[in-house]
């Protein structure tokens, strides 16, 4: 069904596509900024390892930064080459908990790092359309921006609170039927118990977290300006962090066709054409695929395992 969907957002969207807006005038200039879009893209990978160091420190587990990089361009390449949401997360949790010996620790270290995007990718878009009225008189693209900031947000923190209460987080998922939400419950319940217990790590986790995402906006500003496109900072900071969003829901396989389809609502009204905004798109895929393949090594080689579990 994801492919499929896929399939006809492109269908739909290719069409407004002039080649021409792949290919700008000015070509050094083009593959300059594209060359320093892809030295981001890396880093913005290297920043979300620190993030998840962080995590595991607060959550009172050893971690290298080294392997949990190689780790995370692992989970990176399995994410973009197999029909699969969070395939990649579960790899960086599998793998760390063989190399750690503490298996739930470590999925709850994913888990919560996975959810700090959540919380920081609404208030960035937030923070930015308060700052600038306009940007919430645009119809259409303004009401898309709250609803996909205000709505993840209030339920991440919903869900962190039932999970950080375990009666209220036993009771829902026997109501709902679900093991599966309530084991997702009861691991974030984990991690939450021992972050408590290190606020200053968790402040560190959150910055870590905050100077990711906006490492993210300065990769998509760089192809913007490689496609000869002038979007406004402040604008950026509105709407990449909704189309992050929109194309995190497992509606598509690697986000195509819901970031492109994203980018001509948000961006239209500012002036961008439905034919540079779906090349902004595929240009995107383009780097996130190619920064992928640095982690298809480490996806081969795989994990060392320990015998016994680390003492905590």
């Amino acid at each position: 069904m994801r492919l499929v969907l896929s399939v006809v957002m492109l269908a739909i969207l290719l069409p407004r596509l002039n080649t021409s807006t792949l290919f700008p005038d000015h070509h050094l200039q083009t593959v300059l900024w594209i060359s320093a879009a892809l030295v981001v893209a890396v880093l913005s990978m290297v920043l979300s390892a620190f993030r998840w160091q962080q995590m595991v420190h607060a959550l009172e587990l050893p971690a290298r930064l080294p392997p949990l990089v190689a780790h995370t361009f692992a989970g990176l390449f399995v994410s973009n080459f197999l029909p699969t949401t969070i395939g990649g997360d579960v790899l960086r949790a599998s793998r760390l908990g063989a190399s750690n010996g503490h298996r739930k620790v470590s999925a709850a270290s994913v888990v919560l790092e996975r959810l700090t995007g959540f919380i920081c990718l609404p208030l960035i878009s937030l923070v930015a359309l308060v700052t600038t009225p306009s940007l919430l008189r645009l119809g259409t693209a303004s009401r898309i921006a709250l609803v996909l900031s205000l709505g993840p947000l209030a339920a991440v923190s919903a869900f962190m609170v039932l999970a950080a209460n375990p009666r209220l987080g036993e009771r829902l998922g026997k109501r709902l039927g679900g093991r599966r939400w309530l084991g997702l419950a009861m691991t974030v319940h984990l991690g939450l118990v021992r972050l408590r217990r290190h606020p200053a790590l968790a402040l560190t986790v959150m910055g870590a977290a905050l100077a990711y995402q906006l490492t993210v906006i300065l990769l998509v500003w760089m192809a913007a300006h490689a496609l000869g496109l002038s979007i406004s900072w402040t604008a950026m900071m509105a709407f990449i962090p909704v189309v992050a969003i929109a194309q995190s829901l497992p509606l598509s396989i690697g986000g195509l066709g819901i970031r492109e389809g994203s980018l001509v609502v948000l961006f239209g009204p500012l002036g961008v054409s439905d034919s540079h905004a779906v090349a902004l798109g595929l240009l995107l895929y383009a780097i996130n695929i190619t920064v992928s393949l640095l982690g298809a090594p480490s996806f081969l080689v795989g994990a060392r395992r320990r015998l016994e579990p680390a003492p905590v």
